[in-house]
């Protein structure tokens, strides 16, 4: 039997120097604290693992360490910073990204990179313990309300469950319109896996150019290296040889692709970077609610990340560049737009089975 959820409201004073447990059901545990520099964060624990969010900073998972092992990208920031800025916090295993705006602004746009979420101020969070369908589960939720006069008036409510048992992270996010005009929107989920040298990606897409394209177009942040763009060059006709991370390969300082998605007969589409120890990192999501397959893969000393899969209603390029493709999409006036998606480790087993899933997926559009 199903028991109803019990919700706590978060406040900061909650989170002190020392750690200290909120609440506590069978194998899950949720932990508040404070970084010495006064950002809040949260731990939620299973028997497999656990994660540190933000609540009041984009609600990013900051880490997310299971099977013994971390899942989250090498920064250059042992842990997070107090800060508005993209680049200067930017280390995390979850970033929401958008909504005004997403991606890199072009010398058209006046939008901050990847927009106004990844770091936003929330002004609610909450802790819910429950159970569904799957199980027992702790989940951290909140509400950033963004109101710009004559711009935009939104509220974002993101919900991360861990559930007991699992290693697999559910999120969900709702972007209500506030205005009684129409509201454009723009969202990406910026997911940062740790890499492994000689891992490999699977993943449910025709594997051919036209299906896998390589972002061949530099931003200016950008500052290629000697042979940087012959190997993208290499890849616009061969996308397959960035399947296995081979040590060595040009992901310096970043690779990006766009990838059209299949999906399997409840919609969803997979993602898999297999470790060689057969270990693998997940994710799933339904591109009819993120259209756009975006990856993007850095790989340098200071920064080695693996972004396998972040489900995006639009490309990265900026607000401009997206209108002008016709990837912004529109809310109407108290409109809601949704999106469910799972991400985080799996087993060796439970790999092989998503790894033939996909296969399955791919046979049956061939």
């Amino acid at each position: 039997m199903l028991f109803e959820p019990t919700t706590i409201n978060l406040q900061p004073g909650f989170f002190g120097d020392r750690e200290h447990v909120i609440l506590k059901q069978g194998p899950l545990t949720a932990v508040a604290f404070r970084y010495d520099n006064g950002v809040c964060g949260l731990r939620l624990k299973n028997e497999l693992g656990s994660l540190v969010m933000l609540p009041y900073q984009g609600q990013q998972i900051w880490s997310a360490e299971f099977y013994g092992r971390s899942l989250t990208m090498k920064s250059m920031f042992p842990e997070p910073r107090p800060t508005r800025d993209y680049l200067a916090n930017y280390g995390g295993f979850l970033l929401h990204c958008g909504v005004t705006a997403m991606g890199v602004p072009s010398s058209e746009d006046n939008h901050p990179l990847h927009g106004e979420l990844p770091n936003a101020p929330f002004q609610r969070a909450y802790l819910v313990a429950g159970q569904d369908e799957r199980g027992s589960y702790l989940a951290l939720g909140g509400q950033y309300q963004h109101t710009i006069a004559f711009n935009c008036n939104y509220v974002a409510e993101p919900l991360l469950k861990l559930y007991a048992g699992s290693a697999l992270l559910w999120l969900s996010m709702e972007v209500l319109n506030l205005k009684t005009t129409d509201m454009e929107l723009m969202y990406l989920a910026h997911i940062n896996f740790r890499p492994v040298d000689n891992g490999r990606l699977a993943y449910s897409a025709l594997q051919t150019s036209r299906d896998i394209r390589v972002r061949t177009n530099i931003p200016s942040h950008i500052q290629p290296k000697p042979g940087y763009l012959d190997f993208l060059e290499q890849l616009k006709t061969h996308p397959e040889l960035h399947h296995r991370l081979t040590p060595g390969l040009m992901f310096d300082p970043e690779v990006v692709f766009y990838i059209d998605y299949l999906v399997d007969e409840g919609g969803w589409s997979h993602t898999l970077h297999i470790h060689p120890d057969g270990n693998a990192d997940y994710v799933r999501h339904q591109p009819a609610q993120l259209e756009q397959g975006v990856r993007w893969i850095c790989r340098t000393p200071d920064q080695d990340a693996l972004g396998m899969i972040l489900p995006a209603t639009a490309e990265p390029e900026g607000y401009s560049a997206e209108k002008a493709k016709g990837n912004i999409k529109v809310i109407p006036p108290n409109g809601v737009f949704h999106f469910e998606l799972e991400m985080g480790a799996l087993s060796p087993s439970e790999a092989r089975n998503i790894e033939e899933k996909i296969d399955r997926i791919i046979k049956g559009h061939k």
